[in-house]
């Protein structure tokens, strides 16, 4: 997989999946909210470590600008 999770995408995944694992394991919600929120939580972390979301290459979408100018130059190059 290339990397298609832009710096500022990143940032903002980290601090949903940070707030989403409070929230659950802090116990602010309780039952099954809080259950979800706990299991959902690690997902846009993942994604952001990683640098790059299946969600994202499935519709060829990218928040890296870096990586999109070097994939067309590498297209136009061959």
């Amino acid at each position: 997989m290339s990397r298609n999770v832009g710096t500022v995408d990143r940032w903002l995944r980290l601090a949903a999946g940070t707030a989403m694992l409070i929230v659950g394991f802090g116990g602010v919600v309780g039952g099954t909210w809080g259950t979800m929120f706990k299991i959902v939580g690690f997902i846009p972390l993942l994604t952001a470590f990683a640098g790059s979301c299946p969600i994202y290459s499935l519709f060829g979408l990218s928040t890296c600008p870096i990586d999109a100018a070097t994939s067309s130059e590498e297209k136009v190059s061959v």
